[in-house]
């Protein structure tokens, strides 16, 4: 009898063990949006966290399957990524916690919390190696974490924090102005400057062009306008179902008289890297696989912000609460909160549009899934016969949530999926 126990005992670690290691990049992944919550990063910031974070991640892990190679290697500004020693015994777990943890600790402010993450984490997965296996996997992790941060150093990012606020400084009619509540200024106006990963240049992906402003009640722009109008007057329960599920505003301020409070959530990218935790989990994939997927997914969204974010201060089109306030209703307010920065193209329509098209490359275009990511948010699930087709619900709505043009939904989507097909010739 003591004899079945112990074999009963070992059989069950080695399952748990098995199991930790294809859950851990989903637990290190949560960990970060966790945290990108409470921290109250910009969509565009956050998407730099997540491929950043994703990338080491990934290349610390990949040796675990000799088939996979570099994706970094394949990307800009990175340089090689550190190689095992054949003399030297690894556990890429491990390396990849402290690759991926230490990379988090240098782009959030929550480094105390992520180092006693990180300790956790290897004291679990560490338990039943040698200090020597545990040392050189730290190491090794550390290694690529310090490729991650050189190139950190050199994205613009420190730059473009120091640049001149984007303020209004025209009477134009035709482009964005402050909206209500909180009358901000434009929100990363250079984003654009950052350094791409797989797009050559943030001006790599044009946008195609939109109907111009006009008060002609007949012209495309007006009927645009009044479209979203329209809308607002008559949601039905399913648009707004759909406008809801995809706000994904990580800030919502409320105002009420003169005491302000705010709601936070999931960013844009935030939603699509947890949808992509679920194709992980539907495919079965291994450790490595869900690294990849991880690392597609956040480097779609990195390139997705940056060449939206090109258009949207090239263009600086006008909002369509300020259009409406102006040409139709002067007491109209959106549906969901506008956000702070031009409106075209929509940047929910060009990241999920991206991030889709390189979950369609992973896993193909037939991928039935449930969308349960927003219901910690008290949002209801939501059901998808593929990825194109979640990226084609989140630009719409948008427009159900009264805070874009068609055409900026319509086009933006278009943008996105050529940004993934840019991104794809570069890593295949």
């Amino acid at each position: 009898m003591f004899l079945c126990l112990v074999i009963i005992s070992c059989n069950s670690n080695k399952n748990i063990s098995t199991l930790s290691r294809q859950e851990l990049p989903h637990q290190l992944i949560k960990k970060l949006t966790d945290i990108i919550v409470v921290d109250i990063f910009t969509p565009p910031v956050a998407s730099r966290i997540y491929s950043n974070c994703s990338l080491a991640m990934y290349e610390a892990l990949r040796f675990e399957d000799k088939s996979s190679s570099s994706i970094t290697a394949k990307l800009k500004g990175f340089d090689s990524m550190p190689i095992p020693l054949e003399t030297v015994t690894y556990n890429y777990s491990i390396a990849a916690i402290q690759a991926f943890c230490e990379t988090a600790k240098k782009v959030t402010f929550s480094a105390p919390e992520i180092s006693a993450y990180q300790d956790s984490l290897i004291k679990i997965y560490g338990a039943n190696l040698s200090k020597e296996v545990l040392d050189s996997s730290v190491a090794f992790g550390q290694r690529v974490a310090d490729v991650v941060a050189k190139r950190l150093g050199k994205d613009n990012y420190k730059e473009t924090r120091g640049m001149e606020r984007f303020e209004v400084k025209t009477t134009d009619p035709t482009r964005w102005i402050p909206t209500a509540p909180d009358y901000a200024d434009g929100l990363e106006p250079y984003w654009a400057k950052m350094l791409t990963m797989g797009l050559d240049s943030s001006s790599q992906i044009e946008a195609d062009p939109f109907p111009v402003y006009s008060t002609d009640k007949n012209s495309p722009f007006y009927k645009e306008m009044k479209e979203v109008y329209d809308i607002s007057k008559n949601m039905t329960d399913e648009q707004v179902d759909i406008a809801l599920f995809w706000d994904d505003n990580p800030f919502v301020s409320k105002h009420k008289g003169h005491v302000m409070f705010q709601d936070k959530k999931m960013t844009p990218g935030g939603h699509w890297m947890a949808i992509a935790a679920k194709a992980c989990k539907i495919n079965n994939t291994d450790a490595v696989k869900s690294a990849k997927t991880y690392a597609y997914t956040a480097v779609g969204l990195y390139d997705g912000f940056i060449s939206c974010w090109y258009v949207k201060y090239k263009t600086v089109r006008i909002r369509p609460q300020s259009a409406i306030q102006r040409l139709i209703d002067e007491q109209w307010i959106s549906y969901i909160q506008t956000p702070p920065f031009p409106e075209y193209t929509s940047g929910h329509s060009t990241i999920s549009a991206s991030a889709a098209e390189m979950l369609t490359h992973l896993f193909g275009d037939n991928i039935a899934f449930t969308d349960s990511s927003e219901h910690e948010y008290n949002l209801p699930v939501r059901s998808f016969k593929s990825f194109r087709q979640a990226a084609e619900e989140a630009s719409i709505s948008r427009v159900y949530g009264t805070i874009h043009y068609r055409s900026g939904c319509e086009n933006g989507n278009k943008q996105g999926k050529k940004v993934a097909e840019a991104i794809l010739a570069k890593l295949n």
